[in-house]
């Protein structure tokens, strides 16, 4: 079943099936651990659903809305329900309607952080020269 969610799910996630199963396996496009991560990871989206649960801390569905790069509700909502399944985020209290429950990260999800800041760390200095606006992090 999870399997099947998780296939459904990258599948919106990147607009083509690169995850399918196969009697409850995932079978990955590749062995390359970079290749697995960007396959979970490597839309335009998740990645910053995690960056405001860093900065903010648990966040609901419309303070997720509410983020200046204005992900569309549908999007959102796959993602969060992919970073769900992954255990990357967690509801709350995941019995409560899911309309006013906040999400936070799992220690898996924590995981990422030394992963952004240097992400964001590279994008200030390389560029730069491209975006001027852009936030240099420490």
């Amino acid at each position: 079943m999870l399997q099947r969610r998780l296939r459904r799910l990258t599948h919106k996630a990147h607009g083509s099936s690169q995850m399918t199963t196969e009697e409850g396996k995932v079978d990955w496009r590749s062995v390359c651990p970079i290749s697995s991560a960007l396959d979970v990871l490597g839309d335009k989206w998740s990645l910053l659903i995690v960056r405001d649960l860093i900065i903010h801390g648990p966040r609901t569905y419309s303070q997720f809305l509410e983020s200046q790069e204005s992900i569309s509700t549908n999007i959102l909502a796959s993602r969060l329900e992919l970073l769900t399944c992954l255990k990357l985020i967690e509801r709350t209290t995941p019995e409560a309607a899911s309309r006013n429950n906040a999400y936070r990260l799992t220690d898996a999800g924590a995981a990422l952080r030394p992963v952004l800041e240097a992400l964001g760390k590279w994008a200030g200095k390389h560029l730069s020269d491209f975006h001027a606006n852009i936030v240099k992090m420490k």
